[in-house]
């Protein structure tokens, strides 16, 4: 009997810990040089048994694959560079805890704010979630959701133009 009790004890703490997954709701809005725009949607942030997955519910994207990324610092505003502003620049590089300094995927070995391509419908929508194994919630708290206008293939062509963005609270 005792044992009993301590398997359904063990499989409630387990169905308890799945079915309270940390989870952040980041609001998602177009940014250009001159600040933020307007809303777009949510990105919804869970932790999984297979790694931190990210949902969009975005429209009003321009269609096609777009880098996305984890940025260092919890603000999407215009900072100057070169005496020009630049759209999201106060958000910092790409999240890099290990201070890798490079930028190889998702799974690579490069910096943790890799995050795999956003994919945008023709009609501008983006709802495809995306899965990462190296980040968990906890780790975006502070930080900021950019999405590239262009695609990434995480070695010379990083995305382009930051596009919109979201602090992650």
């Amino acid at each position: 009997m005792h044992k009993l009790a301590t398997v359904a004890a063990g499989a409630a703490m387990v169905f308890c810990s799945l079915s309270y997954a940390e989870e952040v709701q980041v609001e998602m809005n177009k940014i250009d040089e001159t600040g933020i725009g307007e809303a777009i949607g949510v990105i919804v942030a869970v932790d999984t048994p297979v790694g931190l997955q990210l949902t969009p519910n975005l429209k009003g994207l321009p269609p096609g694959p777009h880098g996305f990324h984890v940025h260092e610092f919890p603000d999407c505003n215009p900072k100057e560079k070169d005496g020009k502003p630049v759209a999201g620049l106060a958000a910092g590089g790409h999240f890099d805890p290990e201070k890798t300094g490079k930028h190889a995927g998702p799974e690579g070995d490069g910096h943790a704010g890799d995050l795999p391509v956003l994919k945008v419908a023709p009609d501008g929508t983006a709802k495809e979630a995306v899965t990462t194994k190296r980040l968990h919630v906890a780790d975006l708290k502070g930080r900021s959701l950019m999405i590239h206008a262009e695609d990434d293939n995480y070695a010379d062509k990083l995305g382009g133009a930051r596009i919109a963005c979201g602090v992650v609270k």
